[in-house]
């Protein structure tokens, strides 16, 4: 449980960072809220030459509005998520996820960036990222790039983030008027999902115009349930036959894994049972 010896330094800026990344040549590992990152290391799972700690870069801790879209720093803390009024007001999904991940000390630390950064199929809030389309920005010495969430996550803990690149902001859009849920089954409450599911339902004349559904932990990386949402596409909202039909092909296409937590068969009940508690509520709210 103690880590291989590695180098600390401090970044006082984005450009000082990646300055820091380029010095170490790729050996080194960002360090923002560190509740992946540091476990890791102590198992020596992953052992980086060098830390390069941008937790003081509060530049990147924000929520704005960016007009057709919400901007979110990388270092935005998942409370600053749960208590920011413009998301409650207009991505809603967001809060709600952010509010039931880890327990008090991780809501306080743990970073949105720090998180989809370590590209755990896990974790909560990439799926939901993935539901809404998000866009990743990449700071690199070359300067900034855009990736779509659905082409950011490569496999398991890999993601399109180049060794010499921070992630600075995150961007989804305005879903106000959407209804929302996020359902996810662990062991305790602070544990990782067993299965998570991210809803977002958009109603119009009492049917689903549209449907968002992301999956937590049923495959490599975070999943867009596409057959969901097909299936969803102009039933009738709020009754227990339009969610309950969606919600058996929630598995679809997914090689699920099996771990000590579950099997594949389970996973897919789960995956089953939580995504038409989450179109339940989703459609009702």
């Amino acid at each position: 449980m103690i880590p291989a010896p590695f180098e600390y330094e401090r970044a006082d800026s984005v450009d000082h960072a990646l300055e820091l990344l380029g010095r170490f040549g790729g050996e080194a590992k960002v360090l923002a809220g560190g509740h992946s990152l540091i476990p890791l290391m102590k198992l020596r799972f992953a052992t980086p030459t060098a830390l390069v700690d941008i937790g003081r870069l509060v530049d990147l801790a924000y929520v704005r509005d960016g007009g057709d879209h919400l901007a979110i720093g990388a270092l935005t803390t998942y409370r600053a998520l749960v208590d920011d009024e413009l998301l409650r007001r207009e991505c809603g999904l967001i809060p709600r996820v952010a509010s039931v991940i880890g327990d008090v000390q991780v809501r306080e630390r743990g970073t949105i960036g720090g998180s989809v950064a370590h590209a755990d199929p896990a974790s909560d809030l990439p799926a939901a990222l993935v539901a809404l389309e998000a866009t990743m920005v990449l700071t690199g010495p070359a300067g900034e790039r855009t990736v779509p969430a659905s082409g950011f996550f490569e496999s398991f803990l890999t993601s399109a983030l180049a060794k010499d690149e921070l992630l600075t902001e995150l961007r989804v859009p305005k879903l106000g008027g959407w209804g929302f849920a996020y359902e996810k089954f662990t062991k305790r409450s602070s544990d990782w999902a067993i299965v998570g599911v991210a809803a977002a339902v958009r109603r119009e004349n009492g049917s689903v115009a549209e449907a968002r559904v992301g999956l937590c932990n049923m495959g490599v990386t975070p999943l867009r349930a596409a057959s969901v949402e097909s299936a969803l596409a102009g039933e009738p909202a709020g009754t227990e036959a339009f969610a309950a039909a969606a919600a058996e092909v929630a598995a679809d296409g997914s090689e699920v894994p099996e771990d000590l937590n579950a099997t594949a068969a389970y996973r897919g009940h789960l995956a089953r049972v939580l995504t038409r508690r989450a179109l339940e509520r989703a459609a009702r709210a």
